[in-house]
């Protein structure tokens, strides 16, 4: 028997390969595997041709095995068989983006104009970006991901994280190595820049680096420990002031060198220039704008210890940062808003944690800062030692945290290492599938960490064909590594010297189908969670032993994908109570928005779960408007040093360019959009409303799941 292909052609009929087809749809993240049923159908297939009189096509095989299918009682894998074939169909079509570039040229796409709310999809530049991804996302899907791994991400069962940048050779975020490249010098487009003079020279060229690191990766930036970095060219600007203040004295001012008046005049000056270096830094980082259409995100963790030769500048720059965020920076309209970035880490420690510590004053700063523009978050280096081999560190932009490792001379490093990239487990289809089946909820999770696990090294495989040429600024001049031109990568991606991470959503929506509570309830729900916890780490375990590659879980941020999963499983699943009919699924192992719990509660209940999700963490609470209140701030700090190791607060700081109230914007219950309380302006143009998006600050608004879970989130004070 003869059957035609798609082109015309003609083969000879053979049911092997309808037999393996139908395998390869049981055993997909959606299928139902039975024994024997592929070959029943693939027999009865060849009958019906041989008694049809004339030639079957390709369509007609495909339509006979979609209703056998369901004949034998298998829808499950009826519908996966069905998406296989849109897949593959899709990867056959030559022009398949026409549709989504036009919508971010007429402005009418939003689910990918709100997809990153740092972004403005306005401006062109934002749309070069944004068009670009869109074709690299089709490149990636129609000639790059295997069939069941697109699959699985279409239908929700995971996400892989920046499609939109899997064909280039890039990586997500890293922990710059600023003090390498500001003590030894660096190239920026084939221009040496020599170790700085003077601490305002440092700064520029910081900043300098931030923007082309930027343009060479897709994730976060982070300088750890931008103070204790810093922190030495303070001193020789000190340096160099006292020299001129004694040539003054004796060559202007014709008197007798007096070093006394001249260290007074020199730290006068050091200080007005801290001040302008920090200004400079704050203001670039937040009017430059990188190749990937938005400010460098970018985090600077504040952390010295007592005992620092250069104690007494680091506290200096510490100072100014906390200060002149407090003050915010003007918008259009004059007025000061609160800024997305940088974003701003303070470690606690005992030297500044206590009321009686040597600089508890800073903290009391810190506290000022937070209270009015959320920033900083706060790190326990108590809590983070136990966590991570007694090292502390920045994260990786907002929540990515490396594995500790140690170079040959049994040093730890956490300067110039990075994450290569992630993928997402949605925890809530798993447990809408399971239908309150525990052991079947295991049985699932079990086979899609497999899929996880091969998205990921897939990943792994395309970085590893990639030479320091990708990226001087990276690979060859400092940020990440020294290597030659032309050199390979590979070698900074195995050992663990780079993480690739999975991350994953929903432990309360998980808990709450399977045991019908929250994952706080501490009878029937926690143990239920941290279980997900233990088999998700033993996985990455698994997959470190076999591979040699630092994997790691990671709470995800899910900025648009809290909302993509959820719309996915709603239109899959219909409209489930206290699940899909929210519009978006929980952060990671976050306690529901709309639960009612203490800020403290909060807090030490998370904390175990930060430390079962060490590749990335962090927990927030929201608070009103605490500015009068500092004392109750500081005390909520002191709790954090003691029970959690990374956690911040989430406030409201807005202004209406209409009517120039100074307030919350709230969102209108029945339109969700953004409103001025004050006059009813909507306009987002003429809007600034600043909220924590998911770790960092967003200013440039969010999807439709993501609005709605801003909304509805609770105060924990």
């Amino acid at each position: 028997m003869k059957v035609i292909k798609r082109d015309g052609t003609e083969v000879e009929f053979q049911k092997e390969k309808i037999a393996i087809a139908i395998e390869k749809a049981m055993k997909s993240s959606t299928g139902l595997y039975q024994e024997g049923v592929a070959d029943a159908i693939a027999q009865e297939i060849e009958d019906f041709a041989a008694k049809l009189g004339r030639k079957m096509t390709i369509y007609g095989i495909e339509e006979q095995v979609y209703y056998k299918l369901i004949e034998h009682g298998n829808p499950a894998t009826a519908r996966a068989y069905e998406n296989y074939k849109a897949v593959q169909e899709f990867k056959r079509r030559q022009n398949t983006t026409d549709e989504q570039v036009l919508g971010l040229l007429n402005l009418d796409n939003p689910e990918v104009m709100d997809e990153n709310s740092n972004k403005n999809p306005a401006i062109s530049s934002t749309q070069r970006d944004l068009i670009a991804g869109e074709i690299s996302k089709d490149l990636a899907r129609r000639k790059m991901l295997p069939t069941d791994l697109l699959q699985a991400h279409d239908s929700g069962a995971i996400h892989i994280h920046d499609m939109d940048y899997i064909i280039q050779p890039i990586f997500n975020c890293c922990l710059i190595n600023l003090k390498d490249m500001l003590e030894n010098g660096t190239v920026i487009n084939g221009k040496l820049i020599e170790s700085p003079k003077s601490f305002q020279v440092a700064c520029t060229v910081t900043t300098q680096i931030i923007a082309q690191i930027a343009s060479g990766q897709y994730g976060g930036q982070s300088i750890n420990g931008v103070d204790r970095i810093l922190a030495p060219f303070v001193r020789r600007s000190y340096d160099k002031h006292f020299r001129a203040a004694l040539l003054e004295q004796t060559e202007i001012y014709g008197i007798e060198a007096n070093e006394e008046a001249a260290e007074s005049v020199a730290w006068s000056r050091t200080r007005k220039e801290v001040k302008d270096g920090i200004q400079t830094m704050q203001y670039q980082i937040n009017t430059l704008m990188t190749s990937n259409g938005q400010a460098p995100f970018v985090t600077l963790c504040m952390y010295f210890a007592e005992d620092f030769a250069y104690a007494k500048e680091a506290a200096l720059i510490q100072e100014e940062i906390l200060n002149q965020r407090y003050v915010g920076i003007k918008n259009e309209a004059g007025i000061y808003i609160t800024p997305a970035f940088p974003k701003l880490v303070y470690v606690l420690d005992e030297h500044n944690a206590k009321p009686d510590s040597p600089y508890y004053y800073l903290t009391k700063l810190a506290a000022k800062c937070t209270a009015k523009r959320m920033y900083p978050d706060y790190i326990s280096a108590k809590r983070m030692r136990e966590n991570y081999e007694g090292q502390v560190f920045a994260p990786m932009g907002c929540r990515a945290f490396l594995s500790p490792w140690k170079n040959e001379q049994g040093q730890y490093v956490s300067d110039g290492r990075f994450n290569m990239g992630v993928v997402t487990l949605n925890l809530p289809q798993i447990g809408i599938l399971a239908e309150g089946d525990e052991d079947k909820f295991f049985a699932i999770l079990d086979k899609r960490l497999d899929l996880v696990k091969r998205a990921l090294m897939l990943r792994y495989e395309l970085l590893a064909k990639v030479t320091s040429d990708a990226s001087p600024i990276h690979w060859q001049y400092g940020a990440i590594a020294r290597l030659g031109k032309g050199q390979s990568v590979v070698d900074l991606l195995k050992g663990g010297y780079a993480t690739i991470t999975m991350g994953y959503i929903g432990i309360y929506e998980a808990t709450k189908l399977i045991r019908g509570v929250s994952h706080t309830d501490a009878e029937k729900g926690t143990d239920f969670a941290l279980k997900i916890m233990k088999i998700m780490n033993e996985a990455v375990d698994s997959w470190k032993q076999e591979t040699g590659l630092a994997f790691a879980l990671y709470g995800t941020p899910a900025e648009s994908l809290t909302n993509r999963f959820c719309s996915i499983d709603r239109a899959r699943f219909g409209e489930i109570e206290g699940i899909t009919d929210k519009g978006y699924y929980t952060n990671s192992y976050h306690v529901f928005v709309q639960e009612n719990i203490s800020v403290f509660d909060k807090f030490k209940f998370e904390s175990q779960f930060q430390t079962l999700s060490k590749g990335g963490c962090i927990s927030y609470a929201e608070i009103p408007n605490m500015t009068q209140n500092l004392d109750a701030v500081e005390t909520m700090i002191r709790y954090i040093y003691d029970n959690i190791s990374y956690a911040e607060f989430n406030t409201k700081s807005d202004y209406c360019h209409d009517c120039a109230f100074d307030g919350e914007i709230k969102v209108n219950e029945k339109t969700l959009q953004w409103e001025c309380p004050n006059c009813g302006n909507s306009d987002r143009r003429r809007l600034n409303v600043t909220r924590r998006t998911c770790g960092y600050l967003g200013e440039n608004f969010w999807n439709e799941g993501r609005t709605k879970e801003i909304k509805d989130r609770v105060l924990h004070i």
